[in-house]
């Protein structure tokens, strides 16, 4: 019977949880006046990307929106995504290039190049997206900087990846369902701790506030997710959910890519405020519990007990994760969320591992 006791212990913590993600889950969004809106600085930070740039710059240009330029970082490129940049700026005078070399005090640091960006900036609002991701619509830029007020000078988006056939691709787009939730979630409850630098907006006068990066520029990776952490609190945080506001990159296609990936994102975690630390490992650690107490509950002679449980346990994640999943039109995911979760925290373990088996993870 310690087991049971044990199992609606856990599945209580588990289910408070569902019950803060159901703050995003069953909100809705409110409507944005896009009559005054600012101008804003697009910054693209970009390594090795001419490919994804010669598909993209189009496509950024093409926003509707009144007034906004774009720079495009050239991060040490080896490739040609310097000369890409260059064709596109001849043609347009809203784009501006800035070239950085490495520097031996920073090399091969994202932060650096984008600090260089941010500084060339001529509007206080900025916008970023990565090089290889594009708007759902042409209507991003307006959505996005309509959050914007005099009190919110932060703007957390969705940045999704597209839908393809395999397991890998729906376990990638579950794990960015689930990461979304969760930040959304805790914004909206007065709580920000992250951002995702695939569609995140704030202004620059708040970015010099804070140092911009400089207290975690020896870090990686966490340009995006460690600055929001520092910088956001209750009153200068909004999100936008709008689907015509989405971002799509598409997704790694292997497991050893995904795997190295968010082994460098892991980095970041372990820098985030004490409390985000604690409130995020617990939700982690109530999942492993639960599907590790499943079948051991299942195989007593209070399974019927046990099972009851479970199942109250998978309904209340199906209605808030189920929701949240329809918001973020990932639809195709609802059926499975509980074998995904299964998935995803026995992955989540593996990659902790590798982790702590090597913290020295480039960001290209």
């Amino acid at each position: 019977m310690t087991l049971i006791y044990f199992l609606i212990a856990v599945t209580l913590i588990n289910s408070a949880y569902f019950l803060l993600f159901s703050r995003f889950s069953f909100s809705k969004e409110s409507d944005k006046d896009l009559s005054n809106l600012p101008p804003v600085s697009l910054i693209v930070c970009a390594k090795n990307e001419e490919e994804n740039l010669k598909k993209h710059i189009p496509i950024w240009l093409n926003q509707n929106y009144p007034r906004f330029e774009i720079i495009l970082i050239n991060d040490a490129s080896i490739d040609d995504t310097k000369e890409v940049m260059e064709y596109y700026t001849a043609r347009d005078s809203r784009i501006k290039i800035v070239d950085v070399e490495n520097n031996e005090a920073f090399w091969g640091s994202k932060k650096y190049a984008m600090t260089l960006g941010i500084k060339k900036a001529k509007y206080e609002h900025l916008v970023f997206i990565d090089a290889d991701c594009f708007p759902a619509s042409d209507s991003w830029l307006q959505l996005m900087s309509a959050r914007f007020s005099t009190q919110k000078q932060i703007v957390l988006g969705y940045g999704a990846y597209l839908k393809e056939k395999g397991l890998l691709n729906s376990i990638i787009r579950f794990e960015t369902l689930m990461t979304a939730v969760q930040y959304f979630s805790y914004a909206k409850a007065g709580n920000p701790y992250m951002g995702v630098g695939r569609n995140l907006a704030y202004t620059s006068p708040l970015f010099f506030h804070h140092n911009g990066f400089i207290n975690h520029m020896k870090i990686q990776s966490g340009d995006d997710d460690l600055f929001v952490n520092e910088a956001a609190t209750s009153a200068n945080t909004e999100i936008c959910t709008d689907p015509a506001a989405f971002t799509y990159s598409i997704p790694k296609n292997s497991w050893k890519s995904w795997i190295r990936q968010k082994t460098r994102h892991y980095g970041t975690a372990g820098h985030y405020r004490r409390k985000h630390r604690w409130s995020l490992g617990m939700f982690y650690l109530s999942n492993l519990l639960f599907w590790i107490l499943v079948p051991i509950v299942l195989a007593t002679g209070y399974w019927q007990f046990g099972l009851g449980i479970i199942l109250f346990r998978i309904l209340i994640q199906y209605l808030i994760i189920g929701k949240a999943a329809k918001k973020l039109k990932e639809n195709n995911l609802i059926p499975f969320i509980p074998f995904f979760e299964f998935f995803l925290v026995l992955l989540q373990l593996f990659i902790f591992i590798l982790y702590k088996r090597n913290k020295n993870v480039q960001w290209k």
